[in-house]
């Protein structure tokens, strides 16, 4: 018996993975619960088990190969010896790879997606390569042709393949750039007084709670009571880009540096927990994201994203925002320094914020509120959204 051993389906967006490692080589026994093979998709990477025992007799997609969900990536057997010879899997890799939103407007267009030449990752076409064609009236030139320039005698040090997770976060924020209306808005607000709370917390509750909180975790509170009084920043474009959606839940994503590049897991249903248990979930999050071991619901579903580079001593910059989302808010470090408070100059810790919106989404004025709004309640942290609940 000849048992087809295929690409899972992890997500419901996943269209594609990337075949990572193989843990077995043809001939191998197997065992049923054996790990056969890494899978990398655009959410996680994750170990795919053997469900039945037998010998893995076929491997028909090599590593560091990306394949279509369902694509047949191996044959076993239940014997060592049974005949595969005249075995016709389904073949891998037969359909064009392309993005949902590239085949919608290619279908659209009367647009044949065999004629263009990918840019996503490792060729994956996406929907700006659709745009380009139709915009040229002809083969779309290949990546590889459009950078060709005068740098033969450069000497290349080390290459880094644009595939797997550093492939999908190129796609993705080249996608944001050139597909949202971006506009940034900053300010510098007082975080003197949320510092010392943040200070009076980890004398309190730390030996209680097991963790000191942590800046992200009074800002992702804060956040969240601002998004309650804002709902409109709490919003996505729909899929077909015809209609703007006000969410009900507040799911927060914080992004993450992982040696695999940048991650944001989401925090669902934010909106009702208290800092412990929000503290406590980001954490838990954070420790997959940097194991490796994050689930593909773990990065789904974000309505807001906070992302934060005080640690690395920025003090500002302009975050991409995580599609389809309506905003991000970018987080730089505290710093001393000397303001003027009713006319006289005093040290204070001053903090500033970034926030990134889309345009098509809500305008600058009410954007704007909901940063004031932010603004306020770091200044005046008393109570800090939150804190009232389990306990503290």
């Amino acid at each position: 018996m000849v048992t087809e051993i295929i690409m899972p389906k992890l997500g419901q967006t996943m269209e594609e993975g990337l075949l990572v490692e193989w843990f077995k080589k043809e001939g191998d026994p197997v065992e049923r619960g054996d790990l056969l093979f890494t899978v990398e998709s655009d959410k996680a990477t994750l170990d795919v088990e053997a469900t039945s025992r037998g010998f893995l007799r076929r491997i028909l997609v090599p590593e560091e190969s990306t394949v279509a969900v369902l694509t047949v990536v191996a044959l076993m057997t239940r014997t060592e010896d049974e005949e595969i010879e005249d075995y016709e899997p389904r073949p891998a890799g037969e359909r064009v790879s392309a993005s949902p939103r590239a085949r919608r407007m290619a279908r659209e267009q009367g647009v044949d997606l065999a004629l263009l030449t990918g840019t996503g990752p490792d060729g994956r076409i996406v929907e700006e390569d659709v745009m380009a064609f139709l915009e040229s009236g002809s083969e779309s030139i290949s990546a590889e042709t459009a950078q060709e320039d005068d740098r033969a005698d450069i000497v290349i040090a080390d290459t880094v393949p644009m595939t797997g997770l550093r492939g999908i976060i190129a796609e993705r924020t080249t996608k944001s750039t050139r597909s949202t209306a971006r506009v940034t808005l900053v300010t510098e607000v007082d975080a003197t007084l949320f510092v010392e709370v943040r200070e009076r917390l980890k004398a309190e509750v730390a030996d209680d709670w097991g963790f000191a909180p942590g800046y992200n975790d009074l800002l992702g509170m804060i956040v969240v009571q601002a998004l309650r009084e804002f709902p409109y920043m709490n919003a996505r474009l729909s899929s077909d880009g015809q209609v703007i959606e006000h969410l009900h839940e507040i799911n927060l994503g914080i992004a993450v540096d992982t040696e695999r590049g940048l991650l944001v897991p989401v925090v669902h249903h934010a909106d009702d927990k208290g800092l412990r248990a929000f503290g406590e979930e980001l954490r838990t999050l954070v420790e997959r994201a940097l194991s490796g071991e994050l689930l593909p619901d773990d990065l789904s579903g974000g309505t807001f994203t906070i992302t934060n580079l005080g640690p690395y001593d920025v003090d500002a910059f302009t975050p991409v925002i995580n599609p389809p989302e309506a905003a991000i808010l970018g987080v730089g470090r505290i710093r001393p320094k000397p303001v003027a408070v009713e006319g006289k100059v005093t040290v204070r810790d001053m903090w500033t914020l970034s926030l990134v919106f889309d345009h098509r989404l809500v305008d600058g004025a009410p954007a704007a509120s909901f940063l004031q709004r932010i603004g306020q309640l770091i200044e005046n942290p008393e109570p800090l959204p939150g804190a009232a609940q389990e306990g503290t």
